[in-house]
């Protein structure tokens, strides 16, 4: 079983109300996380990125960010204060360039001792590019393309070093990228950092089975991610890759208490925090695209149909049509009898796990030997000491039942996850 941890703190995951939370922004934070997963054995530690904050009906929407770090400027600073867990930062494919990434996770991967990865993600809006020169709009259908040809370039730039240390000029001419020249940082201890995918979209498998070492995702059922689990493994072959070539980690949420029924009572206490009123009116506003501040969180959802393309909340992933959305939750709201609040309490919550702590052991099991899940990208709901009783209490257990590591067997990410260093193509 493979085993990440999310640093949490800039969505409605996150329980701020709580007054053991800390700060998303100081360095203390990056550090208490990542020097607990390390102790757990964790294979790495996964910043997300934000280029943009998010709007609410033209305003910045101040409940669940206050302010977003650049990823790989902190995972340099953990590299010096952690000496095992690999390091991935979310950086976008959109609003980059290959050279100027190559060079940045190239120079982590050196000072980690090849411990670095980088999950690519995409863009499409033009909100987010209004902070890039270029206006960075790109349409949806370029997006991946665009993606599949940086990650391909950057990894000309990372083979065009020998491994003796001896540079070869770059020639690359593609459809999105031209450069002529010569990568600046020798081969890096990885050879290539690894790549991780994020998305559930065809086109977001299709690429992650071609090009990607790891996909992170996200499931609301163990059927769900059965079903993603195979349909991303057979997508492998037609690309010469074997199953166990790429890892399939989707994002979980934990709760543990001394009892399966306490752990219960304290996983409905956190998402009535994470999910206030006010959130709760945000996700229904988000999914139906317009003006919904008259209706009543306790009450029932809209009559309406979503307005499609709505500009109405900026800077947030939309996972779906909204048509679609809409009549799974009014299907879900009839059936229970729930209000718009208890409707999105139950609807937006990621695959978790809640339980004793030998509960969520053999369910975390249960999850990677039915086919799955390989392993997991754990999201606390606290920042940042929301990972410390997974380790103590789950973490032992887990090392009882054969299958977790006891101790680190490499020094590389890429050891971690039993990923082959790839073959020099220089």
């Amino acid at each position: 079983m493979h085993l990440a941890a999310h640093f949490p703190g800039v969505n409605n995951t996150t329980v701020w109300a709580d007054p053991r939370s800390r700060s998303q922004i100081d360095f203390s934070s990056f550090e208490h996380l990542a020097r607990t997963a390390e102790r757990g054995l964790f294979d790495f530690f996964f910043l997300a990125e934000g280029l943009r904050l998010r709007e609410h009906n033209g305003l910045i929407h101040d409940l669940d960010v206050v302010g977003r770090p650049e990823s790989l400027t902190v995972l340099n600073a953990l590299a010096a204060v952690t000496d095992r867990l690999g390091l991935a930062a979310t950086v976008n494919a959109t609003f980059n360039e290959p050279y100027e990434l190559a060079r940045r996770l190239a120079t982590l991967d050196h000072l980690s001792a090849g411990r670095a990865a980088w999950n690519v993600v995409t863009s499409s809006d033009a909100f987010t590019g209004e902070n890039f020169r270029r206006g960075g709009y790109l349409d949806r259908a370029d997006r991946y393309t665009r993606a599949a040809e940086f990650v391909a370039t950057a990894r000309e730039l990372w083979d065009s070093w020998t491994a003796d240390g001896v540079p070869r000029p770059v020639a690359h001419r593609g459809e999105h990228f031209r450069i002529e020249g010569e990568f600046g940082v020798p081969r890096s201890p990885q050879g290539h950092p690894v790549v991780i995918q994020a998305g559930d979209s065809p086109e977001g498998r299709e690429f992650a089975a071609s090009a990607a070492d790891v996909i992170f995702t996200r499931h609301g059922t163990p059927e769900a991610g059965r079903t993603f689990y195979a349909d991303v493994k057979a997508r492998l072959a037609r690309y010469g890759r074997e199953p166990d070539e790429l890892k399939i980690m989707p994002g979980v949420g934990f709760v543990l208490g001394d009892t399966d029924a306490e752990a219960r009572e304290k996983a409905a206490e956190i998402r009535l925090q994470q999910i206030s009123p006010q959130n709760a009116m945000l996700a229904l506003e988000q999914v139906w695209g317009r003006d919904l501040s008259s209706y009543d969180p306790d009450g029932p959802l809209p009559e309406s149909d979503p307005v499609p393309d709505s500009a109405l909340v900026q800077g947030r992933v939309r996972h779906g049509d909204p048509l679609a959305v809409a009549a799974r939750w009014r299907a879900l709201s009839r059936e229970k009898g729930l209000s718009i609040r208890q409707t999105v309490i139950e609807a937006s919550g990621r695959q978790s796990f809640v339980g004793s702590p030998r509960t969520v052991a053999a369910e975390l099991t249960e999850f990677v030997a039915t086919g799955a899940a390989d392993g997991f990208v754990l999201v606390p709901h606290l920042t940042p000491g929301g990972l410390d009783d997974f380790v103590d209490g789950v973490v032992p257990l887990l090392q009882e039942r054969g299958v977790f590591r006891s101790a680190y067997t490499g020094s590389t990410l890429r050891s971690h996850l039993g990923l082959a260093e790839p073959v020099w193509k220089g």
